[in-house]
């Protein structure tokens, strides 16, 4: 069984969970999901069954869309509703400068993870140092928040739905506008409406998923890279990608631009992930 699932995760669940309750029902096959929701949030978390595995790190190069609710005045230790709160404060900014800086976050931003992340540093995750009341210094990096649209602002609730790149914490995002507008801001709600192909109106509820249907919302793993370059290739050359090797024949590489590609054989049958580097073409992601 080699696919993926378009899942939908609930809020009050981690999306171990979620792997976990596919893992009971696919015994024995191994399962991974395609990046981290937060039991708080909700949304599109597709995982991969079986080979389809491999194909994680490509699947969450994707585009994410959010629908967010920021509530503006309170801010915790953790940028969202499940944290301390550290400070509340008066809201004292209109509906036009709430606008004007969250929309100034568009475009390529520097952007200091929370320390309650899954991220390491020296071996340890931060969340484990910050439930030890222990704050480490963390470099700023670079991500795009690549649209935002504003849906209502309600007092001191805000709600807008972001498309940003793999890697942007939204609990951030609400903080570091928080700061701007000089108020402080939660996360109050996240819902993912999107993670690259895959959509919320096409997505199941993990918690709906059983023996007897699951096979009904596996999708193949050709259909899954949609978006990927594809070449068939005869069985000499599909030999010899099979078995790890190079290929630098001029003849093969020509019309074929640099880049990743999904490759077929003379089967039909979805070989790799090939990569078209300057002088040769080889296997990165092997699939059989």
């Amino acid at each position: 069984m080699d696919g993926i699932i378009n899942c939908y995760k609930p809020v009050g669940i981690t999306s171990f969970d979620a792997v976990n309750k596919i893992k009971k029902i696919v015994k024995g096959t191994k399962v991974g999901h395609t990046g981290t929701l937060d039991p708080a949030a909700s949304g599109v978390l597709p995982i991969c069954i079986g080979k389809a595995t491999k194909l994680i790190d490509y699947i969450m190069e994707g585009t994410k869309g959010y629908a967010v609710e920021m509530t503006l005045g309170i801010v915790t230790d953790t940028y969202d509703r499940e944290g301390k709160i550290i400070s509340c404060n008066d809201v004292n900014v209109g509906a036009e400068e709430i606008q004007e800086a969250i929309l100034s976050f568009q475009g390529n931003i520097k952007q200091v993870p929370p320390m309650y992340s899954a991220l390491k540093q020296n071996g340890k995750r931060l969340y484990e140092l910050a439930r030890e009341g222990i704050e480490v210094e963390r470099p700023a990096r670079s991500v795009n928040i690549e649209k935002i649209d504003i849906l209502s602002i309600n007092e001191n609730k805000v709600k807008f739905h972001v498309e940003c790149s793999k890697g942007t914490y939204i609990r951030s995002l609400c903080f570091d506008i928080g700061e701007k507008l000089g108020c402080g801001a939660m996360m109050s709600g996240l819902e993912r409406t999107f993670s690259g192909n895959f959509k919320i109106e096409n997505s199941v509820n993990v918690n709906n998923l059983n023996i007897e249907n699951i096979n009904q919302y596996i999708i193949p793993m050709d259909e899954a890279l949609v978006n990927f370059r594809e070449i068939k290739v005869d069985d000499y050359f599909g030999k010899l990608l099979s078995n790890g090797v190079e290929i630098r024949d001029f003849n093969f590489l020509k019309g074929i631009e640099i880049g990743d590609y999904k490759v077929y054989n003379s089967d039909c049958q979805l070989i790799g992930i090939g990569h078209r580097y300057d002088k040769s073409f080889k296997i990165s992601t092997l699939l059989i």
